[in-house]
C-alpha cells in the first residue's frame, strides 16, 4: 500500500513537472519566435530606411540636375530678352556688339561655356567657346538634337515664352543647352518670321560641375556613367529626341544597415530580460484572471445596455421578454408590450443636428422611465424606437392602453432641449401574450405591426394588434411588390388636367397626374398607392418616372407649361436637383416650362433644407410653386422667404366661395396677399362657372377644376389644343375683316 502511495505521489509530481516543463518550453519557444520576428522586423525597417534614403537621394539628384538647367535658363533669358540686344542684332546687325556682348561673355563664366547665335536657317552668326571663336563646325560639334531644341523655340512663339532648354551630347560630353529667340524686353520681335535669330547658351556637365553639385546638395559619390550602366537608383539624362545620354549615380549611405547593427544587441538583451520576468507575469496573470472574470460579468451586463439612453438594448429586451413569457406561461398571467416610434425625430435630427437628437433621446428615455410600472422592462431598440414590456394579471390590453395614453400625453408637450424647444409625438403599437401563449418573436412582430398601423393612420396615436392587420399587411406587401414591378416596367400612365387662363379659358398649361391600372385589380386610386410608395421608399423612383414621362409628352405642346407634384421624400434627397437636370437634358425640354409643386407641410418640417432645394432647382431654370396654399399652414413668411414662382389655392377655400362669406373673405385676403408679393395665383377645384367668375374677379390669373376638364389622356389635350388654335385663328380673321 505504501508503494502505491509513493507511486501516486510520484505521478502527481511528474505531472506537475511535465506541466512546468511544458510551460517553460513554450515560453522559450515564444521568446525565440518573438526574437526572430523582432529582428526580422528591424531588418525590414532597415531595408525600408535604405530604400527611403535612396529615393530621397534620387529626388535630390533630379532636382540638382533640373536646377543646373534652370540656372542656364535664367541667364539665357537675361541676355536674349533685352531691348539693346534686339536693336543691335536686328536693326543695326552690329556683329562687333554681338561678339562682345554675347560671344566673348562665355569666357570664364560659371553659368555657360559656349554661346551661339543662329538665324532661321540654323546658320551660325557667331559661335564662341570659352570666350573664343569655335574652330569646329557647329553641326559637327553638336548632336542633331540641338536643332530639335531650336525648332521648339520657334514653335513656342505661338504658344508661350520663346525659350526652351534640354540636354544635348557634344564632342566635349553632355551639356545643358538653352535656346531663346532674341527679342525686346516686352517680348516683341521687331522682324518677321524668317529673319529672326536665336541665342544658344551651352553649359557642359563635366566632372567639375558634377563635383560642385555633389558638394552643394550633399550627394555622396555623385558621378556620371554611361546610359547602359546598371544601377538600382539612378537619374537618367535624355536629349530632346528621347535618346539616353547618360545616368547620374551615387553611393548609397545605407543608414538602415548602420541602425540595424546598433539596435540588434539591444533588442536581444531586452528580450532576454523578458524571460526573467516570466514567472512574475504568471503570478500576476492568475490575479488578473480573477479580476477579468469579474469584469467579464460586468461587460456582459453592459452589453445589454444602450450607451446613449442607459436603457436596455434589443438583446436585453429579448432576454427580458423571454423571461416574462416563461413566467406568464407558468403562472397564467399576461405580458403586455408597447412598441414606440417617435414621430418627427428624423426632421429634428436633420434640422438641429445629431447632438440635439441625442439629447432628445435621453430626455424621452428619462420621461418613459418615470411613467412605466416598477416591474416593467424599458428598452431602446435603436434610432428612435422604444419598447415597454411588463407583466399583468389582467388578460386584456387595458393597462397597456392606459400607459399608452400617458406616454402620448407626455410626448405631446414641448420638450426643452438645451436652448431649443421641440415637439415630438409617437406612434404606439400594443400586443399581448395571455398566459404566455404568444412567444417573444411573435409578440414583438405584432406590436411592431400595430405601431406601423398607427403611423399610417396619422401618427400621434396608438393601435392594438388585431388579426386583420396581418391580412392588411399581406395585401399591402402585394400592392408594394406590384407597384415596384410597375415602376420598373414603366407601366404607370399619366393623365393631364388643363390649367386655363382665368379670362379667356384658353389652356395655358397642364398638371401631370399619375395613374395605375393594376393587373388583375383594375385602376388603383393615387390616394391608395402613393402612400405605399412613400412608406416603402418607391416614391423617388415613381416621382422621377412621372417627371420624365411628363417632360417627354410636353414636347408635343411647345406652348404649354407642365406642372408635376414633388413628394417630400424627393425634396429631402440632396441629389434631387441633379436628377431634374438629367431629366431636362434627356428630354430636351426648356426648363422654364416645367413647374414643380411642393406642399406646405414639408416646408414647416424642413425650412432650411427647403430653401436649399428651391435655390438649386431655380438655378436650373425650373419654376417652383407652393401647392395647397391655405390648407392650414399658410404664412406670409414662407412666401417671402422661399421665393416661389406661383401659389395654388387649395380647393378647401374655393368650394364654398359662393355660399360661405368666411371662405370668400379668406380667399380674397389670400389672393391679395399673393398679389402684393407679385405672385401669380392658380385656383384649383373649380366645379361651376360661377366659381370661376368669382375667382377671376378676386384676382386669380389661372383656374383648374372639373368645370374645365377632368384629367384626360395626352391625345385629348392635343385635340383640345388644335381646336383652341383654330378658334384663335378664326377670331383673328374676323378681327382683320
Amino acid at each position: 500500500m505504501g508503494a502505491d502511495i509513493r507511486t501516486s505521489r510520484r505521478s502527481v509530481q511528474l505531472g506537475r513537472h511535465s506541466i512546468v516543463t511544458a510551460v517553460l518550453f513554450s515560453f522559450a519557444l515564444v521568446v525565440a519566435v518573438v526574437t526572430l520576428m523582432v529582428l526580422t522586423a528591424i531588418g525590414r525597417v532597415a531595408d525600408y530606411s535604405n530604400k527611403l534614403d535612396d529615393e530621397r537621394s534620387w529626388e535630390t539628384t533630379a532636382g540638382a540636375l533640373k536646377t543646373f538647367e534652370n540656372q542656364l535658363d535664367a541667364t539665357l533669358h537675361d541676355y536674349a530678352a533685352r531691348d539693346t540686344a534686339a536693336q543691335n542684332v536686328y536693326e543695326k546687325d552690329d556683329r562687333d556688339w554681338i561678339i562682345s556682348n554675347l560671344g566673348e561673355m562665355s569666357s570664364d563664366s560659371v553659368l555657360f561655356d559656349m554661346s551661339l547665335v543662329v538665324d532661321d536657317d540654323n546658320k551660325p552668326v557667331i559661335a564662341y567657346q570659352d570666350g573664343k571663336p569655335m574652330h569646329d563646325k557647329v553641326e559637327d560639334f553638336f548632336d542633331p538634337s540641338l536643332w530639335a531644341l531650336v525648332d521648339q523655340a520657334r514653335k513656342t512663339l505661338v504658344t508661350g515664352t520663346p525659350e526652351v532648354s534640354g540636354y544635348v551630347m557634344t564632342r566635349k560630353g553632355i551639356a545643358a543647352v538653352g535656346v531663346a529667340t532674341i527679342r525686346e524686353k516686352s517680348g516683341h520681335i521687331p522682324v518677321p518670321e524668317g529673319k529672326r535669330r536665336y541665342l544658344i547658351f551651352v553649359r557642359h556637365l563635366n566632372s567639375t560641375k558634377i563635383k560642385m553639385l555633389s558638394n552643394t546638395y550633399i550627394i555622396s559619390g555623385l558621378r556620371l556613367v554611361p546610359p547602359n550602366h546598371n544601377a538600382v537608383y539612378a537619374v537618367s539624362i535624355v536629349d530632346p529626341l528621347g535618346k539616353p545620354l547618360g545616368r547620374l549615380v551615387w553611393t548609397s549611405r545605407e543608414p538602415g544597415d548602420m541602425s540595424y547593427q546598433q539596435a540588434r544587441p539591444l533588442v536581444i538583451g531586452a528580450l532576454g530580460l523578458v524571460g526573467m520576468f516570466f514567472v512574475v507575469l504568471l503570478i500576476l496573470g492568475l490575479i488578473a484572471g480573477r479580476r477579468m472574470r469579474a469584469e467579464e460579468a460586468e461587460a456582459r451586463e453592459g452589453s445589454l445596455r444602450d450607451r446613449l439612453s442607459g436603457l436596455l438594448n434589443r438583446e436585453g429586451l429579448r432576454r427580458g421578454v423571454d423571461r416574462l413569457v416563461e413566467a406568464a406561461r407558468a403562472d397564467g398571467g399576461n405580458v403586455l408590450l408597447l412598441y414606440l416610434d417617435l414621430d418627427g425625430f428624423k426632421e429634428i435630427n436633420d434640422s438641429y443636428g445629431h447632438g440635439t437628437g441625442d439629447q432628445l433621446i435621453r430626455a424621452v428615455a428619462a420621461g418613459l422611465s418615470v411613467l412605466v410600472p416598477p416591474n416593467a422592462i424599458l428598452a431602446r431598440l435603436g434610432g428612435d424606437e422604444f419598447a415597454v414590456v411588463f407583466p399583468t394579471g389582467e388578460l386584456n390590453d387595458g393597462e397597456a392602453v392606459r400607459l399608452g395614453e400617458q406616454v402620448l400625453d407626455f410626448l405631446s408637450e414641448p420638450l426643452q432641449i438645451g436652448r431649443r424647444v421641440v415637439v415630438v409625438g409617437a406612434s404606439i403599437g400594443i400586443a399581448s401574450s395571455p398566459e404566455g401563449r404568444i412567444n417573444r418573436e411573435e409578440l414583438v412582430r405584432r406590436a411592431d405591426l400595430a405601431m406601423y398601423k398607427a403611423k399610417e393612420a396619422g401618427r400621434a396615436r396608438m393601435t392594438c394588434y388585431e388579426t386583420a392587420m396581418d391580412a392588411h399587411r399581406e395585401e399591402r406587401n402585394a400592392l408594394e411588390l406590384d407597384l415596384r414591378n410597375a415602376i420598373e416596367a414603366e407601366e404607370l400612365t399619366l393623365a393631364y388636367q388643363p390649367l386655363v387662363d382665368a379670362t379667356t379659358h384658353d389652356i395655358t398649361g397642364v398638371e401631370a397626374l399619375v395613374r395605375w391600372n393594376r393587373p388583375g385589380h383594375g385602376p388603383i386610386s393615387p390616394e391608395v398607392f402613393i402612400p405605399v410608395a412613400e412608406t416603402s421608399g418607391l416614391i423617388e423612383a415613381l416621382g422621377l418616372l412621372v417627371l420624365r414621362k411628363a417632360c417627354e409628352t410636353a414636347r408635343l405642346w411647345p406652348d404649354l407649361r407642365i406642372a408635376v407634384n414633388v413628394s417630400p421624400a424627393q425634396f429631402r434627397n440632396p441629389a434631387f436637383a441633379d436628377y431634374v437636370r438629367h431629366v431636362l437634358k434627356e428630354t430636351e425640354i426648356e426648363a422654364g416650362r416645367v413647374t414643380l409643386e411642393i406642399t406646405e407641410g414639408y416646408i414647416i418640417q424642413n425650412p432650411g433644407r427647403t430653401r436649399q432645394s428651391i435655390e438649386r432647382l431655380k438655378a436650373l431654370g425650373v419654376k417652383v410653386a407652393l401647392d395647397d396654399f391655405g390648407s392650414g399652414f399658410s404664412s406670409i413668411g414662407y412666401l417671402r422667404q422661399f421665393g416661389f414662382d406661383r401659389i395654388k389655392i387649395d380647393r378647401s377655400l374655393t368650394m364654398d366661395v359662393l355660399t360661405n362669406s368666411r371662405s370668400r373673405d379668406m380667399l380674397q385676403a389670400t389672393v391679395a396677399l399673393a398679389r402684393s408679393l407679385d405672385l401669380p395665383v392658380t385656383a384649383e377645384g373649380i366645379e361651376t362657372e360661377e366659381q370661376g367668375i368669382a375667382l377671376r374677379l378676386f384676382g386669380c390669373d389661372e383656374l383648374q377644376g372639373y368645370f374645365f376638364s377632368k384629367p384626360v389622356a395626352d391625345i385629348e389635350i392635343s385635340r383640345r389644343l388644335a381646336a383652341q388654335i383654330a378658334r384663335r385663328h378664326n377670331r383673328e380673321q374676323e378681327a382683320a375683316a
